[in-house]
């Protein structure tokens, strides 16, 4: 089948097209940033794989659609954007549907969420709103429903991992008792391509869960039970929106836009209606215990496929992130350092295993300073980890850093700031000639970036000193 693919460097997106291009079909994936689909990774692919660039929001652009289709997915949402994003999310579901229909696409497949109650969130609202929007006469659509989606690199997953894993005793908004009918990643995947061409599935929608209702008290209880951890919850009455969307916000890796719209859909029961497509797709439906173990088995293997973390924002993405590859010299503060390499091979391991729970090889203490600073002023902090240990390619996020370049062969890496401060900043490695050269460079924004380098340039002679002795092996 020739099939495109939305949403391909999403969470969902990048395991669909995995499973894709195992089944041998001819994917198109339409991103918006070519900077970040690394093609190399599905070279010796079953199917074939082609990228075209274009952006649903406007309409300029989407003539790079291929005509010949037989099905599209549509995986598109803003739920971690700030501002109107039901504006933005129908504009883009209507731009798909007017792209579709100019093509000989006979199918369309929607993953959205579970609507069954009168009274939903924004979010949910205009999940809804976007399945009216990509109806047409020219195609059939194919709605599938669902809620929690558990797996590894998932929102849901990493933030529930969080409130377990990090606090023995909770004090939780009322919301936390709202039914649920968590359903794992396997499953999605296997609905999603289970549906594809089915005409008893045309124009029609499909509530998509798990065997068990829960509420998101007991997810995060059994969780615990699961890892061998005694957790205990007391819900209160009187957390407003506001004070549990920054109680989330602080406790996990969850940016504030996004937690301020999951506080909005978490008082919103999400249950399925049933239906039998599980049935006539025969598809084994997994627990949700064996959700969590199987997502475990996944991170403990460092094989995750996908990370919520690693989808850009929609502001990131128009600020074009990819003008920062060429690192300025001009208006800049530079902290510029070099060793001998002795191995180069052990350096660039401990270069390209940057972050995540290996730290950044210096200062602990101030590290974790830095990100509890960045989470008060509203950034992302040093909570989001980073997706595999060892590999980085471009678009990743590393903490509070995105790798703009990874490249192990010409022994280089880029990261590109996305912390809250006065300007923009750049962390650069490079080996040359035996010679690791550790650049920091920032640009400041007036007075105030001025003001805030000279404040942290004492902290920075310890920092960068130390970490660049690590990274040659100076240090143990």
């Amino acid at each position: 089948m020739k099939i495109l693919l939305t949403g391909a460097t999403g969470y969902i997106g990048k395991r669909l097209l995995i499973q894709l291009l195992k089944e041998g079909h001819q994917v198109i994936c339409a991103v918006r940033d070519q900077h970040r689909f690394n093609t190399s990774k599905y070279k010796d692919a079953k199917g074939t794989l082609e990228v075209v660039e274009c952006d649903f929001s406007e309409k300029s652009g989407l003539s790079v659609i291929p005509r010949e289709l037989d099905l599209a997915y549509y995986l598109i949402h803003s739920m971690s954007e700030s501002g109107d994003f039901s504006t933005t999310e129908k504009k883009s579901a209507q731009n798909f549907r007017e792209a579709i229909e100019k093509t000989t696409a006979e199918q369309v497949i929607y993953l959205t969420g579970i609507v069954n109650e009168e009274k939903l969130s924004t979010h949910l609202n205009s999940r809804k709103a976007v399945e009216a929007a990509l109806q047409s006469d020219r195609y059939a659509l194919t709605a599938l429903r669902a809620g929690i989606i558990v797996g590894s690199g998932s929102a849901s997953f990493e933030i529930i991992r969080d409130l377990a894993e990090k606090l023995p005793v909770m004090i939780a908004p009322i919301w936390i008792k709202t039914r649920c009918q968590p359903i794992a990643i396997r499953n999605v995947i296997e609905f999603l391509t289970g549906v594809k061409l089915q005409s008893f599935t045309y124009n029609r929608h499909f509530d998509i869960a798990g065997k068990e209702i829960l509420t998101y008290k007991e997810m995060i209880l059994q969780y615990a039970r699961a890892r061998g951890l005694k957790r205990r919850i007391i819900t209160i009455p009187f957390f407003s929106p506001r004070l549990s969307s920054y109680w989330l916000y602080f406790i996990t890796s969850t940016s504030y836009t996004l937690a301020k719209n999951l506080v909005d859909s978490m008082k919103v029961d999400v249950v399925a209606q049933p239906n039998i497509l599980g049935q006539q797709l025969v598809i084994q439906l997994i627990s949700y215990t064996d959700a969590i173990r199987l997502a475990f088995d996944k991170i403990e293997q460092n094989d995750v496929l996908s990370s919520w973390h690693d989808s850009f924002p929609d502001h990131f993405h128009k600020k074009n992130v990819w003008q920062y590859l060429e690192v300025p010299e001009k208006g800049c503060f530079k902290d510029r350092k070099q060793r001998t390499v002795t191995n180069e091979e052990e350096t660039l391991n401990r270069i390209f295993g940057i972050g995540g729970s290996k730290g950044w090889y210096s200062s602990s203490i101030l590290w974790r300073l830095r990100g509890l600073l960045d989470k008060l002023f509203g950034g992302v902090g040093l909570s989001r980890g980073r997706r595999d240990i060892s590999f980085l390619e471009p678009g990743d996020s590393v903490d509070f850093w995105r790798v703009l370049y990874a490249n192990r062969d010409e022994k280089r890496l880029l990261l590109f700031a996305e912390m809250k401060m006065p300007g923009e900043a750049w962390l650069e490695f490079t080996i040359k000639n035996n010679v690791l050269y550790q650049t920091a460079t920032f640009r400041p924004s007036g007075l105030a970036g001025r003001l805030y380098w000279y404040a942290v340039y004492p902290f920075h002679f310890f920092i960068f000193n130390s970490m660049i002795r690590q990274l040659t092996g100076e240090e143990k």
